[in-house]
């Protein structure tokens, strides 16, 4: 099926490396902060843009964001906690069939670490970037509620183009590795997947030891994780 999908922060790192990735059969709109040869400007705290750059959407991705779990609450606000909104009213004001909301980990990351965290968890931020991913997914239970829009929250792991090195990156971050292609994977299961209202989701890959369980995601959304951190 042609889709028309609107991808805010196109040029982070995880939408540069997910966007050769995609289906080839979506006519994909790349848009960030900054436009550049094969990205558009698109400033998430402005609601008019918003509003014009949806317009026609089946599905907006949204990525944009400040990922720094150390930011302060001045760095956050825009992007963060702004932004979010103004992209999800928009959304539901374009009458944009699926909303793809950017969450984290760190949306549930107050548990100790041993436990395995699940879909169903309710947020429980250990920073304030990890507050600003709960209110994410919070505003997406209320579009989903209250509009035709449907939502999915991708609580994304340790995102990684390539496989850590298990000799310098820590087991807990190995085991929430989410590759490139894995990446991909999710983002296209979460534009795609029918019956879905609100769902949030564990965005990590198939890792032989999981910080998330994966069983509802790979369910729900009919995603098909390949890449394991702790496999050469």
């Amino acid at each position: 099926m042609h889709r028309q999908v609107v991808l805010t922060g196109a040029g982070g790192r995880i939408g540069r490396a997910i966007v050769p990735l995609l289906p080839a059969d979506w006519d994909v709109l790349r848009t960030d902060l900054e436009a550049s040869e094969d990205i558009a400007a698109l400033d998430v705290t402005n609601a008019d843009a918003c509003h014009r750059t949806f317009a026609g959407a089946d599905a907006v991705v949204h990525l944009a964001a400040v990922p720094d779990p150390t930011a302060t609450w001045e760095q956050l606000l825009p992007a963060n906690v702004l932004g979010a909104y103004h992209v999800a009213e928009a959304a539901a004001a374009c009458g944009v069939r699926r909303l793809v909301l950017a969450s984290s980990l760190h949306a549930v990351s107050a548990v100790a670490g041993e436990t395995q965290l699940r879909e169903s968890d309710q947020p429980r931020p250990g920073n304030l970037y990890g507050a600003t991913k709960a209110w994410a997914e919070a505003l997406g239970a209320w579009l989903a509620a209250t509009t035709s829009t449907s939502v999915v929250a991708l609580r994304i792991g340790y995102f990684s183009r390539h496989r850590p090195d298990p000799d310098t990156v820590p087991a807990s971050e190995l085991a929430a590795w989410l590759s490139a292609r894995d990446a991909a994977e999710l983002v296209r299961a979460a534009v795609e997947a029918q019956g879905i209202t609100f769902a949030v989701a564990n965005g990590i890959s198939a890792n032989r030891y999981r910080r998330a369980d994966l069983r509802d995601t790979m369910q729900q959304l009919s995603y098909q994780p390949v890449d394991d951190a702790w496999s050469s």
